[in-house]
């Protein structure tokens, strides 16, 4: 009798057939792929043996493209064509661009996001994106002579929704089957932990050309637990270079205005600034129109210019700390990643806020990849052992509107993923039919002062008095870090949902400043819920007396029903006062008035309701 083939699960059934599966970061400044060979992760190089291919796109006449060296060689003479550090713009629109003025490129807003006038006509962030992605797709498919089966794509762990949809979006147009979005922190610890075989607490402190993210991860056999996140998505490298570009203009007497002079000023900025990682002192020079620029800076005169931008990654560093209620000292390494935390200050000061050496055994630049690779190996079914779990975290709340304009938390921020929870809600008058569902991201109690992500209806409610209606609202978020939302009212079984597919828009400094808003507003915000929650609860007292007395109110005589309208107005009036001088506690005092007020009203109305019931029945039926 034959053997039967049989295979685990989401693997070939074919042991010998190997599915090939990359690890790509996508990152503001340079971009790579990496792939797991001969039972080690590697980053795949290009003809010329370059792993790095920088994160540039000119756009050229008559459709023609060039990428990486080939595109940053041209940034100077064609700066308005040559896209670079593109990442930046993801789900913007203009007006969230700081220093645009600076930047040699022409915005226009258009539906969704921004767009960058070209040669061309416009070309969105989520384009260019996916031309990059295009070009390290056909070198690992070059690599391997093969079609790749799927991808493991990296973004900051700060990006939100919008901006980790449109990095799907990107990796699809480039035709690329996306396994799993992971975030770049733990891309990088997986590495460190497969290469170092180290378990403990660990920070990643990754700043890389755009954005700074911090995390604090729990290694554990097999488990990789991320423990808190935070970080600023409007701080990186570049910002490092402008500031440096500024202050050798300011030295010179020089200003600039045209493209072609500010993208020269920058990219000698960035080289110097790279240069005096290993010397004590560079001259930043560029051919300028405006005239001949030659700076000598040192590398003393660098550090105190960036010194207030690396304060500010410690800033998010310490409030990470403090989420995950730990001291410095309980950190067993921390972890660098992107290539700006190669300048000496960024290692200097953090090494001192840890208290020991930070670990920079594997190079910055391909730690990222290098994790994405061994964890899209594993999605692809080729790891026969030693399985990597995952438990990533959302940055920021999950929530929806309730009555009186406040935010009801779903599930809270750093929340492990992938996570599912549920909550009942009700109706709010009689007879209602219908359930607006509005979505929210943000750590305020008020919508107003939290992101919209979505809205929907649950229609088709069996109508019933206030109250009585049970709806569940569930939501739920994948291992990519992107939420849907369902509604379902238990009772007759109506259901609606929405994948939660955000119009991109979120300027990237608003989620950095989120979490900061939330805790230095969060007493005023508090007693603003209180108000609300006070005003919504007479509102729904006052309907429900009104309600009562449309019933029933024959039960009671003239002198009764004016008394409980003086406590309806003595509440209407309390609950009405403007907010500056609106008491929370006023109203409440009100509403239990008035419900003390109609106490043997309502028990009047209970015992007709008996009567009611009873007559005309037996003893026997009863």
């Amino acid at each position: 009798m034959a053997l039967l083939q049989i295979s685990e699960p989401g693997a070939s059934p074919d042991p010998h057939q190997r599915r090939i599966a990359v690890g790509i970061d996508l990152g503001t400044t340079h971009s790579l792929v990496a792939a797991m060979r001969h039972g080690v992760a590697e980053c795949l190089p290009d003809g010329q043996g370059r792993v790095i291919l920088p994160s540039a796109v000119r756009v050229m006449p008559e459709g023609r493209r060039q990428f990486g060296y080939d595109a940053l060689a041209a940034q100077a003479e064609d700066p308005e064509n040559t896209i670079v550090s593109v990442k930046r713009f993801m789900g913007r629109r203009v007006e969230d661009i700081a220093n645009r003025d600076k930047l040699p490129y022409r915005f226009e807003d258009t539906p969704g996001m921004l767009s960058l006038a070209t040669r061309e006509g416009l070309k969105s962030p989520v384009e260019i994106s996916a031309e990059i992605l295009a070009t390290l797709r056909q070198r690992a498919e070059d690599t391997f002579n093969d079609d790749l089966f799927g991808a493991v794509i990296t973004v900051p762990a700060y990006f939100d929704d919008a901006q980790r949809q449109a990095t799907k979006d990107a990796a699809q147009l480039a035709g690329l089957n996306v396994l799993r979005l992971i975030n770049e922190p733990t891309a990088a610890a997986i590495a460190y932990g497969l290469d170092n075989g180290s378990e403990g607490l660990y920070a990643v402190y990754d700043l890389g050309g755009g954005t700074f993210d911090i995390s604090l991860l729990r290694l554990t056999k097999g488990v990789f637990e991320v423990v808190a996140t935070g970080g600023d998505a409007q701080l990186g490298g570049d910002d490092f270079d402008r500031l440096l570009a500024d202050w050798a203009l300011a030295q010179a007497g020089l200003s600039v205005t045209s493209a072609a002079d500010k993208r020269r000023v920058l990219v000698a900025a960035r080289q110097a600034k790279e240069a005096l990682t290993d010397a004590e002192r560079v001259t930043l020079s560029a051919a300028l129109d405006a005239g001949a620029l030659s700076v000598e800076v040192s590398r003393a005169q660098f550090d105190e210019l960036a010194l207030p931008l690396v304060n500010k990654t410690l800033l998010a560093v310490r409030r990470v700390l403090r989420d995950a209620k730990v001291g410095a000292d309980e950190v067993q390494g921390t972890v660098m990643v992107g290539g700006s935390t190669r300048m000496p200050i960024v290692r200097r000061v953090v090494s001192e806020l840890f208290g020991r050496e930070v670990l920079t055994n594997l190079n910055p630049d391909e730690v990222v990849a290098l994790g994405a690779a061994v964890q899209a190996n594993q999605l692809a079914g080729n790891s026969a052992d030693g399985e990597i779990l995952l438990l990533d975290v959302i940055p920021l709340s999950l929530g929806l509107e309730t009555m009186g304009g406040l935010v009801e938390r779903i599930i809270e921020r750093n929340a492990t993923i992938p996570v599912a929870k549920a909550q009942d809600f009700t109706t709010f008058k009689d007879g209602q039919t219908a359930l607006a569902v509005h979505v929210l991201q943000g750590e305020r109690e008020l919508v107003s002062e939290c992101r919209s992500l979505a809205r929907f209806e649950l229609r088709g409610i069996p109508p019933m008095a206030a109250g009585a209606a049970r709806i569940r609202v569930s939501f739920q978020v994948d291992a990519d870090g992107l939420l849907s939302v369902s509604a379902r009212e238990l009772g007759s079984g109506v259901e609606a949902a929405v994948q939660v597919k955000p119009s991109y828009g979120l300027a990237d400094e608003q989620i950095a400043t989120m979490l900061r808003e939330g805790f230095a507003s969060a007493e005023s915000d508090m007693a603003a819920r209180k108000l609300r929650e006070a005003r919504v609860e007479a509102e729904r007292m006052i309907l429900a007396t009104q309600s009562a007395l449309r019933a029933d109110g024959d039960l009671l005589s003239e002198a009764e029903r004016a008394e409980i309208a003086a406590l309806q107005s003595d509440l209407l009036a309390k609950a009405q006062v403007d907010d500056a001088a609106a008491n929370a506690d006023a109203i409440d005092a009100a509403v239990q008035a008035l419900a003390k007020g109609t106490e043997a009203f309502a028990a009047a109305r209970m015992n007709r309701g008996i009567q009611q019931a009873l007559t005309g029945r037996s003893i026997d039926q009863i």
